[in-house]
């Protein structure tokens, strides 16, 4: 009899039926001396007892400036120590926290704050080329003519409070230890009174999708699915209050704010931030000064730690753990952090914004053959299965399909978005993820590519992670990324694009003789290009489209 491809999580108790600031609230309490957040590029060093007095105070501050719960507040800055307090001083008093891509200009900033309608913003003064307030003052000129909390903006009608991170004096605006310095002197109703009256259930943080196919469309994220979510990926990862966990990832990215923010707190994890934004240097210098046991990043990431010139120079030892996640992990890079980085329980995660995000996880107890060609089994709690994209029918184990996953991790919904929340979740709560997938005999399931992605040449389905996948065993061979590109005799040609190793060189038929009789014919790639990057998102995913839309500019002018 052949198996269907659902599989169901073990269900190890109850889900944890609490409120963000309550979990957090409870590790106070048992861990309060332990260390909870050190930002080296800030040099803060928290334990969670002051880290909870931040919280508290900036929390007790929005609700004495005017929040209330419900409404939005947006944050646009990179990592730092006020990303941490604002998250959880948010989720205490039910304002819904709204991720705004530190990458973003003026279109992008103003769709999003627009779009949820964001009664404050948290924003960086600058960062890297971002000028932030001067882009704000540009789409809203009239900051700094009305009095701080009361702005009133014709591009931005909802925004009425604005709180920069800096320590400068800005007309129309909070500094973000004004809010602190509101919260204690205010004696209004609490945050600790509010908190109580808050439900798991709660919508409690906005994400913006990529939005490569159209506008970015804002999931909701309850208390529920982030604090869940995090908490049985530090379970996966068998957490406790002696990790000190290196996080380089963005916080305004799940990847941050929940596998690396509420993954240390439902453990009494240390959160540790080596730098505003990822810096190889910065993070292996950060691993080694602090003891680091975990370490999270995207495989770009790894492989820019790998290929530092002066990898060998620090002691990583104290590595156990880590989440690879964002992109497939090639199986050489995988095997280069569990050998070279001492990081035998590394765990690889597969998930999206709309499922808080995790769905798939690697266990530490799985053989290393399952880590690194797998995303491992279901989540607890949740349940998977492969359907015909096309016309939704049920696939048996082995086959490749879409992957759809159900259970407490879904969103609420694309804010203010009824059709496209229907498109994504179908009437029996089923998230359409849009990934191909294979779920073997064992449960353990296999990303092979987006459907968007499939390459489909002379009526050969072809999927690029394979034929990327073999590419990374020539020694020569750093990164590389297949695309497909339109082609009039086969309907779709493959091209790849590589990044070599320091100063090697390649040719292009060098590097089709090394496909020859290794891989079938047709996948092997008939455009090459030599590059010295990809063009990539914030989070470090590789933007295939950019690189579709470039290579076909580029044939067509030929």
């Amino acid at each position: 009899m052949v198996e269907d491809s659902i599989v169901k999580g073990p269900q190890p108790g109850d889900l944890i039926n609490a409120t963000v600031a309550a979990s957090f609230d409870e590790t106070v309490k048992q861990f309060g001396s332990h260390a909870a957040l050190v930002v080296r590029h800030q040099g803060i060093r928290w334990s969670y007892d002051e880290l909870k007095k931040e919280v508290d105070l900036f929390a007790d501050g929005l609700l004495a400036t005017g929040f209330e719960p419900g409404d939005r507040l947006g944050i646009w800055s990179p990592n730092n120590a006020q990303w941490v307090i604002t998250q959880l001083a948010t989720a205490r008093v039910g304002v819904i926290l709204v991720n705004i891509n530190p990458a973003y200009r003026k279109t992008e900033l103003e769709y999003a704050l627009n779009k949820v309608g964001c009664k404050g913003l948290v924003l960086a003064e600058i960062f890297k080329t971002s000028q932030y307030v001067e882009m704000l003052r540009d789409l809203a000129p009239e900051i700094g003519s009305q009095p701080a909390g009361e702005l009133q903006a014709e591009k931005l009608p909802a925004l009425r409070t604005l709180v920069h991170l800096g320590a400068d004096e800005i007309p129309g605006m909070y500094r973000f230890s004004d809010i602190s310095r509101a919260g204690s002197a205010h004696d209004g109703v609490s945050s600790e009174e509010v908190a109580h009256t808050l439900s798991p259930d709660d919508p409690i943080n906005i994400q913006f999708t990529s939005g490569t196919t159209g506008a970015p469309k804002g999931a909701t994220l309850t208390h529920s699915n982030i604090l869940n979510n995090g908490f049985f990926v530090g379970e996966t990862m068998r957490l406790s209050e002696r990790d000190r966990i290196c996080i380089p990832v963005p916080l305004y990215h799940c990847f941050g704010m929940v596998l690396g923010n509420m993954a240390c707190i439902t453990h009494a994890s240390a959160m540790i931030y080596p730098d505003e934004a990822f810096e190889p240097l910065t993070v292996l210098q950060t691993v080694a000064k602090e003891k680091c046991t975990g370490l999270y990043g995207v495989p770009t990431m790894f492989i820019a730690e790998l290929e530092h010139p002066e990898f060998a120079d620090f002691d990583l030892s104290s590595l156990r753990t880590g989440i690879m996640a964002g992109s497939p992990c090639p199986v050489e890079i995988m095997k280069r952090c569990v050998d070279d980085m001492h990081m035998s329980d590394v765990t690889i995660c597969y998930g999206m914004t709309e499922t808080s995000p995790v769905s798939f996880q690697t266990t530490i107890d799985d053989p290393l053959e399952k880590r690194v060609s797998t995303v491992g089994r279901v989540h607890p709690h949740v349940e998977a299965k492969v359907i015909d994209p096309e016309s939704g029918q049920l696939l048996p184990r082995g086959s490749t399909g879409e992957l759809c996953s159900r259970g407490y991790l879904v969103m609420q919904g694309y804010w203010n978005d009824e059709e496209k929340t229907r498109e994504a979740i179908d009437a029996d709560g089923w998230m359409h993820t849009g990934d191909l997938a294979i779920i073997d005999s064992e449960g353990y399931c296999n990303i092979v590519g987006r459907i968007k992605d499939m390459v489909i040449r002379g009526g050969e389905n072809i999927y690029p992670r394979e034929v990327e996948e073999f590419l990374y065993t020539h020694p020569d061979i750093e990164d590389v990324q297949v695309i497909g590109i339109p082609d009039e005799k086969y309907g779709e040609e493959l091209c790849a694009w590589i990044k070599l190793r320091g100063t090697e060189q390649l040719s292009d038929d060098q590097v089709r003789d090394f496909c020859k009789d290794q891989i079938a014919h047709y996948k092997i790639p008939r455009y090459i290009r030599f590059v010295d990057q990809f063009p990539m998102t914030v989070t470090g995913k590789v933007q295939k489209f950019k690189m579709r839309e470039q290579m076909e500019q580029e044939l067509a002018g030929q």
